[in-house]
C-alpha cells in the first residue's frame, strides 16, 4: 500500500500542474499531505515531515542555489555567456555544441554537486539556445540534464558514484575506467536520441517554454545593448571597445565558476587521497566556493559594466532566486514525507528474498531496487545510498562482480528524476522551462539514460568474473 499510496501522490501533483494548472508550490504540499496521511505518517508527522523536508533543503542548497544564480546574472550582464556560445560555436560547430556540453558534464566536470552545475551551466545553455533553432532550447537543456546525471552516478568524483563503490567496497581504481566509458557513452547516445526524438512534433514551445519575465525581459535588454555595441564596434573598426569587459580574456571573465569547481573537486580529491586540512575543506565547501565566485564575479561586473548595471544584474537574480528557492524547498517536503513512509525497507525485503539469482536477474533486480527508490525519495543521492545499504549485506550471496551491481544501481539511481525532486524545479526555473517541459527534457532523459546504461551493465556483468 505504501508503493500503491506514494504513486497517487506523485500522479496527483503532475495532474493538478498539468492539466489544472495548479501552482506547482500548492500542488506540492497537496501531495505531500495527502501522501503523509495515507501512508500512516500521521498528522503531526506529516507537518513534521513537511517543515523539516523544507528546512533540510533550504540547508543543503540554499546558498548554492542564491550565489550560482546571481553569478549567472552578472556574468550574463558582462556578455561572457555570448561570448562563450561564440567561441563554442566556432569551435565545434552549432550542430555538435549538445554533444560538446553532455560530454564536458559527464566526464571533465563530474560534480559531487549537481546544484553547483545546473546554476552555472543552465545560463550557457539558454544563451547558446537559439544557434540551434527552435528545438534548441530543449536539446540543450536534455544535454546538461544527461550530462549532469551521467557523470554524477557513473564517474569519479560524482557523489553517487563515490557512494556506491564505497558502500559495495568496490575500490576507485576499479570504478573508474568502467564508469568513464559508461557515463560518457550514455550521456553521448542519450543525446543522439533526444535529439531524434526532437525532430517530431514533440515540442511546443508555448505550452513547453515558461520563460520567467523578470529575467526575460532583462535578457532582452542586455541583448539589445550588446547589439548595439557590436555595431558601432563594426563602424568604428579599430577603436576601442566602449566596455573593458569585452577587453578582457574570456578565461578572466570565466573565472568566477572556473574558480568554485577547481576549490570544490580539489577538495574533494584532497579528501579522497587523504591530504585534506581544515583550510582546504574551508575553501571546499561549495557554498564557500561559489561566494568567492560571487564575490570575483561582482568585482569584475562593478570594473568592467559600471555599478548602474551591477545593480540591475543582481536584482534581477534575486527576483529569479527567490521563486526557486520556494519551489525547490517544498519539492524536498514532499521526498522527506516519502522518506518517512518506509519504503524502503519493502525494498529492502524484495531484494533479500532474491539472494542467489541469476547473474542477468540480479543485475535487474538491483536496478529495479535503485530506480524505484529514486522515483519514490527523488534525490538520485539518496535512491543510490539506499540501494547500495540495502544490497550490501547480500552482495557475497550474489554471483556476480560487484563492480557490475555497483553500476546497475547507479543506472537504476539515475531514471526519471521528477516532480518529487528539488533538483526538478531548479532545473524548470533556471532554464525557461513549464512543468510539463521539464517533464518532456529532464525526466525523459535521465529515462533514457538509465535505459541506455542497463544493456552496457548487462554486457559488464556477463564479462566479469565475480
Amino acid at each position: 500500500m505504501i508503493a500503491l499510496h506514494t504513486l497517487i501522490a506523485i500522479l496527483v501533483v503532475v495532474g493538478l500542474i498539468i492539466r489544472l494548472r495548479v501552482e506547482p508550490v500548492i500542488a506540492l504540499v497537496i501531495g505531500s499531505l495527502y501522501l503523509g496521511l495515507a501512508g500512516g505518517v500521521g498528522f503531526a508527522g506529516t507537518v513534521e515531515a513537511i517543515t523539516l523536508g523544507f528546512g533540510d533543503i533550504m540547508a543543503e542548497v540554499g546558498l548554492l542555489i542564491g550565489f550560482g544564480v546571481l553569478i549567472g546574472a552578472l556574468l550574463h550582464a558582462s556578455g561572457a555567456f555570448r561570448r562563450l556560445v561564440a567561441v563554442l560555436v566556432r569551435g565545434v560547430g552549432a550542430g555538435r555544441l549538445p554533444y560538446a556540453l553532455t560530454s564536458l558534464l559527464a566526464v571533465v566536470m563530474p560534480s559531487i554537486y549537481v546544484d553547483v552545475q545546473v546554476v552555472l551551466a543552465s545560463p550557457v545553455a539558454r544563451s547558446a539556445a537559439p544557434s540551434l533553432g527552435a528545438r534548441g532550447l530543449p536539446l540543450l537543456a536534455s544535454a546538461l540534464g544527461v550530462g549532469i546525471f551521467a557523470g554524477y552516478v557513473f564517474v569519479i568524483p560524482g557523489l553517487a558514484a563515490i557512494s556506491i563503490a564505497g558502500l559495495l567496497d568496490v575500490p576507485l581504481g576499479t570504478w573508474l575506467p568502467f564508469g568513464v566509458v559508461i557515463g560518457l557513452l550514455t550521456a553521448l547516445i542519450t543525446t543522439v536520441l533526444m535529439s531524434l526524438v526532437l525532430r517530431t512534433g514533440y515540442w511546443k514551445p508555448a505550452a513547453d517554454e515558461e520563460v520567467d519575465e523578470a529575467l526575460a525581459q532583462q535578457e532582452a535588454e542586455q541583448e539589445a545593448e550588446q547589439e548595439a555595441e557590436q555595431e558601432a564596434e563594426h563602424a568604428r573598426a579599430d577603436e576601442d571597445a566602449e566596455h573593458a569587459s569585452s577587453q578582457l580574456p574570456l578565461l578572466v571573465l570565466f573565472l568566477p565558476i572556473l574558480v568554485p569547481l577547481l576549490l570544490i573537486a580539489f577538495a574533494a580529491f584532497a579528501d579522497l587521497w587523504d591530504f585534506s586540512n581544515a583550510f582546504i575543506a574551508f575553501v571546499g565547501d561549495a557554498n564557500i566556493a561559489l561566494f568567492i565566485g560571487l564575490l570575483g564575479a561582482y568585482l569584475l561586473a562593478r570594473s568592467t559594466s559600471g555599478e548602474a548595471a551591477t545593480k540591475d544584474a543582481m536584482e534581477g537574480g534575486f527576483h529569479t532566486t527567490g521563486e526557486i528557492l520556494l519551489i525547490t524547498g517544498v519539492g524536498g517536503s514532499l521526498g522527506a514525507v516519502i522518506t518517512e513512509t518506509g519504503l524502503d525497507g519493502v525494498l529492502a525485503d524484495l531484494f533479500s528474498a532474491d539472494a542467489g539469482a541469476p547473474v542477468v536477474l540480479s543485475v535487474l533486480l538491483a536496478w529495479f531496487v535503485a530506480a524505484v527508490l529514486h522515483l519514490a525519495i527523488g534525490s538520485v543521492s539518496v535512491a543510490a545510498i539506499t540501494a547500495s545499504g540495502i544490497i550490501a549485506p547480500v552482495l557475497a550471496s550474489i554471483d556476480v562482480a560487484p563492480i557490475a551491481i555497483g553500476l546497475a544501481i547507479a543506472s537504476g539511481a539515475m531514471f526519471a528524476l521528477q516532480v518529487n525532486s528539488n533538483f526538478f524545479w531548479m532545473f524548470k526555473a533556471l532554464l525557461g522551462l513549464s512543468t510539463q517541459g521539464t517533464l518532456k527534457t529532464l525526466t525523459v532523459v535521465t529515462s533514457i539514460g538509465s535505459l541506455v546504461s542497463l544493456p552496457m551493465v548487462l554486457v559488464l556483468a556477463l564479462l566479469v568474473p565475480a
